[in-house]
């Protein structure tokens, strides 16, 4: 009866499956660490994963109902290879239902692929090719499909259980998983895709306890007491903010071959007024760029699976916008290439107070074009109407991955001993460069200029699994930076100093309420600004990683602010401050 319902077919769609699984682990831990293969979740998750998938077979003895699955297995495997290149996670489960985003990135989805990723199907045609070199058995009773399938999986199935339990069950281990800096990227090889999506689910759908609760007020109890800079004396009343694309911050103030690669930024940068931060470690998450507006517009870090965009876009927040509005009578603009249906933009601008939404939907135009059109607006008074104190935020795109730009927008050229992605990249950042540069010029002209701090922040870093090869080429050393690290550059700043320490995104919106004297805001962030001493040059990245010098006590705050923000969007904290 066994030999019959595992004959030579059955056992050849098993193999296929196991190995795909161990070789999208392999592909997987090639970017981060094979850590992973020490743990008996890594091999009981796949041994179950693969009884079940391999289950239609057994029950159906249809082959090509098999090979659709297998395939479809690969679809989804792939996909989160790409995922994890960008974002170091494996696709939350929210995510699947925003796949329509894909549409305007799809340079930068073909530039997610890689040549391993081809084994995954080739593993699936060497199984297809194999399976029809046997025949096919009969169905088999039901009993000996219980006997020899379903009760090894409930064996396996039950075995993880128990291990999981001896651990505090499924959810906290898999969350210390998450939250460890060795290992917070080796969530998918260890329990599974299927296993993320599993938790993302039953995560979202768990009511708050009185332990997180707990939890929250504990951290912020211990956060450090925001309070007015006493250097800011001169008042400002217009914040105009620049998130550039993929901005990172080792393409200031280098020369390659002789030539400046941002040579009006670095212009800017010496200007006595000019208040600049190198060192700001990357925090977003799965969000990418709706996360970094949402941590230095509004001082929460990112869910730590998924999009609040999409899963809590109508929470309450307290943001910069608001602040500038109930504290200066100010009117919030967002100009962005985006549509505002990408990552929900339009609906997160709404909640976080914005008044008007201009949105330029055919990225071709570029960031040059895009800001000599929101010049126009300015001059036709359709925005920043005279006499009028906003909050105006700017969204570039051109410097999105795979950093192609077309061949008559490109304006310098570097050495062939440049590595291809490299080049591309400086040569957008210089290309954007000169639209910020531009664009800036034009605003010291207004009047109402001197009012104004105008802010450059890079809203992610960009090279993404491209960095390591790069920083490890002889023709990039000392060039491209090994950090993740974007820049923070204030014009007209009340303050103008260098900032060499580290610092998180976080920490920018509570400097921005000095900067801009709103520290009466009822809410002033997760951050700590640079510009109150206490604050030490410390910062926690997104995937747990350190950057810095702090006490031990402060890196482990800053740690747990990652779970306690992820808890505030989950069950809308801030409400309570209604």
């Amino acid at each position: 009866m066994r030999q019959q319902l595992w004959d030579k077919t059955a056992i050849i769609f098993a193999v296929g499956i196991f190995l795909t699984f161990v070789a999208f682990d392999v592909i997987w831990c090639m970017d981060t660490t094979f850590a992973s293969f020490s743990f008996f979740e890594t091999y009981a998750t796949k041994i179950i994963a693969t009884l079940a998938l391999a289950g239609v077979y057994a029950l159906t003895r249809c082959r090509w109902a098999q090979i659709v699955v297998m395939a479809l297995l690969d679809v989804l495997l792939v996909a989160n290879l790409m995922y994890f290149r960008t974002y170091y996670s494996a696709i939350p489960a929210s995510s699947y239902l925003e796949a329509g985003n894909l549409a305007d990135f799809k340079a930068s989805v073909t530039d997610s692929l890689r040549w391993a990723d081809i084994v995954l199907p080739l593993i699936t045609i060497a199984t297809a090719v194999m399976a029809f070199r046997y025949k096919t058995t009969k169905r088999q009773p039901l009993t000996a499909v219980l006997k020899w399938w379903a009760a090894p999986l409930a064996g396996f199935a039950l075995l993880l259980t128990g291990v999981n339990l001896c651990k505090g069950g499924f959810h906290k281990s898999l969350r210390s998983v998450r939250q460890s800096a060795y290992l917070c990227s080796a969530d998918a090889p260890i329990f599974s895709v299927f296993g993320c999506i599993w938790y993302d689910i039953t995560d979202a759908a768990e009511p708050i306890t009185p332990e997180k609760q707990a939890e929250i007020e504990r951290w912020l109890a211990s956060q450090p007491k925001h309070q007015p800079a006493d250097s800011v004396t001169e008042k400002r009343s217009n914040l105009l903010i620049v998130f550039a694309e993929s901005l990172e911050s080792w393409v200031l103030e280098k020369k390659v071959d002789g030539k400046e690669i941002t040579p009006c930024l670095n212009r800017l940068l010496k200007e006595k007024s000019t208040l600049y931060a190198p060192n700001v470690l990357t925090q977003v998450k799965g969000g990418r760029s709706i996360d970094a507006q949402l941590m230095i517009c509004s001082g929460l870090l990112p869910l730590m699976s998924g999009t609040y965009s999409s899963l809590y876009y109508d929470n309450t927040f307290y943001t910069l916008q608001k602040a500038m509005r109930g504290l200066k009578h100010s009117r919030s603009y967002l100009l962005t290439i985006d549509k505002v249906s990408t990552w929900n933009q339009g609906a997160v601008a709404r909640s976080f107070g914005t008044d008007t939404i201009i949105s330029y939907h055919d990225k071709r135009i570029g960031d040059a074009s895009f800001f000599q059109q929101c010049r126009e607006k300015i001059e036709r008074g359709e925005v920043w109407k005279p006499g009028e104190s906003v909050y105006m935020q700017f969204v570039t795109y051109s410097g999105h991955a795979p950093f192609k730009l077309p061949d008559h927008l490109r304006t310098i050229t570097f050495p062939a001993s440049i590595p291809e992605k490299a080049a591309d990249y400086m040569t957008t950042a210089h290309y954007t460069d000169k639209a910020i540069g531009d664009f800036v010029a034009y605003l010291k002209t207004l009047p109402q200029y001197k009012e104004t701090i105008v802010v450059i922040v890079g809203d992610h870093e960009g090279l993404a699994s491209y960095r390591q090869e790069l920083v490890g080429n002889p023709a990039c050393r000392g060039l491209v930076s090994d950090k993740q690290l974007t820049p923070f550059i204030v014009l007209n700043s009340p303050v103008g100093m260098r900032y060499d320490k580290f610092m998180g995104q976080i920490d920018i919106y509570p400097t921005l309420l000095n900067l801009m004297q709103l520290d009466a805001y009822r809410w002033h962030g997760l951050g700590q600004s640079i510009l109150d001493p206490r604050k030490q040059g410390v910062a926690v990245g997104s995937v747990m990683n350190v950057e810095g010098t702090g006490s031990d006590k402060e890196v482990e705050r800053l740690k747990e602010a990652h779970t306690v923000s992820d808890y505030m969007l989950r069950y809308d904290w801030l409400k309570r401050l209604d």
